[in-house]
């Protein structure tokens, strides 16, 4: 299925509302003058409200599959429709907003 491809400006949140930001985006490429993310790279979560004990809350997250033959440094591009997961939580992340204008099949 084709997506947007995400870059450092992608709006992404947790399961329970916590914001994610790419730790590694990939420099090189950009995307509306910003860096592009592949699949390689961790996103940090802050903010999230998962406050039931004992349960740790979302800390980090990352991508699982992404662009099928768009790949930056080696890696696939990630995409709005790519499937992630949340660490320790296993919960996916959820896009909120992307870029618009360049679109990966996935």
């Amino acid at each position: 299925m084709s997506g947007q491809v995400l870059h450092v400006g992608t709006v992404l949140l947790c399961a329970h509302g916590g914001s994610a930001k790419p730790i590694a985006p990939f420099p090189r490429v950009l995307l509306s003058g910003q860096p592009a993310v592949t699949t390689a790279g961790p996103w940090a979560i802050t903010g999230c409200n998962l406050a039931v004990l004992p349960a740790t809350p979302c800390v980090t997250g990352h991508f699982t599959t992404g662009a099928d033959r768009v790949l930056a440094g080696g890696s696939p591009l990630a995409l709005f429709t790519g499937t992630s997961s949340c660490i320790p939580t296993g919960t996916p992340m959820t896009p909120v907003s992307a870029q618009t204008r360049v679109v990966a099949e996935g």
